[in-house]
């Protein structure tokens, strides 16, 4: 299929797929595009002063989400930010510490989850609509702008456990006991989130992706209750509030139940973590558009196993398929690397 400039200067490949049409080029974009891989995020990463203070000012935020599209032939940008900004926004203190990542007030009792502020978490992220609104502005007519928002239990168990953790144990214990504050903390997360993706489209948002790295701590059961029903509750909210943009749900690690987790969210597109076979990804595809899903740590080593796995991708139906990682970039990556793979893309 040949297409003049001018044909497809406003035909945003990424959308076409979304919405079940068949596409001018097969999608492309990258979790962590924008990031410490590339030496001018880190430049203006310094000049910002702190990794919040660059997700709260529009226009260095702006500035660094822009900045692969200057290298990269991709189809879509995504937003700058932080899954971490709205419980901060509910009033959780949060700070980000050198070599440590995030540090939260833990949020592990009733009273702690009674202190939170969901109704008014989204109302104090201005500038990240604001970033949005920059963006939309900025971009080329064939490149969409994803929003986005962490999952409401990967964001409950950062606040539960008050930052990263390995194996996130209280959080996970909290669940199989059934705490009621646990429960609790979720629904306030799954409103607030509604709220804030809500804010994201009106600003100029096209479609949103929703971020459950910690998709996979669950077995039947406890997945449906604390994965698939809040991020469902999350897509029905915006439909009920006529937000009407395709919902891309990355359930990280829930392997064979990715169809459970599309039927029961009602998500348009499923990420795929890169441990799912491409012939997996090929059978999912008749019933959802899958992303994904190159190893990240294939393009930071480059050379025959990356390219061979890129070609592989390319085999999925192209009108059925975004091509992505299967998680965000290594810092360590080679901007060469990136280049070879939009290279052999492109080439399709």
């Amino acid at each position: 299929m040949n297409f003049n400039e001018s044909e497809t200067e406003n035909r945003k490949a990424l959308l076409e797929v979304l919405d079940g049409r068949v596409p001018w080029r097969r999608p492309v974009w990258f979790m962590r595009q924008a990031g410490r891989y590339l030496p001018e995020y880190r430049q203006t990463r310094a000049r910002a002063g702190s990794f919040l203070d660059l997700c709260y000012d529009p226009v260095l935020a702006t500035e660094v989400t822009l900045q692969p599209l200057k290298r990269f032939d991709v189809d879509a940008a995504i937003l700058f930010a932080d899954i971490l900004l709205l419980p901060q926004a509910m009033g959780a203190q949060l700070s980000f510490r050198q070599n440590e990542g995030p540090v939260l007030d833990v949020v592990d009792d009733a009273a702690a989850v009674r202190r939170l502020d969901a109704d008014g978490a989204a109302a104090r992220l201005t500038p990240v609509y604001e970033t949005v609104a920059k963006l939309a502005a900025a971009l080329p007519g064939h490149v969409a702008l994803i929003g986005f928002c962490g999952a409401p239990w990967t964001v409950a168990s950062y606040m539960v456990e008050g930052g990263g953790s390995a194996e996130r144990l209280k959080a996970r214990l909290a669940a199989m006991r059934a705490e009621p504050w646990l429960d609790a903390l979720i629904d306030k997360i799954v409103a607030a989130s509604i709220d804030y993706l809500e804010r994201q489209v009106r600003a100029g948002a096209e479609a949103v992706q929703i971020f459950d790295t910690w998709a996979g701590d669950f077995g039947d059961g406890l997945r449906e209750k604390y994965v698939f029903a809040p991020i469902a509750r999350i897509v029905e909210g915006l439909k009920a509030r006529g937000v009407e943009v395709p919902v891309i749900g990355f359930a990280r690690g829930v392997g064979a139940a990715q169809e459970a987790f599309a039927r029961a969210t009602g998500v348009r597109a499923v990420g795929c973590e890169t441990p799912m076979p491409v012939a997996a990804m090929r059978s999912l595809s008749d019933a959802v558009v899958v992303q994904g899903n190159l190893d990240p740590l294939l393009v930071m080593a480059g050379g025959a196993a990356m390219e061979n796995a890129v070609r592989r991708l390319l085999a999925l139906p192209k009108a059925r398929h975004i091509f992505n990682l299967g998680h965000g970039f290594r810092p360590q990556t080679p901007v060469s690397h990136v280049e070879r793979v939009m290279e052999l893309v492109r080439e399709e």
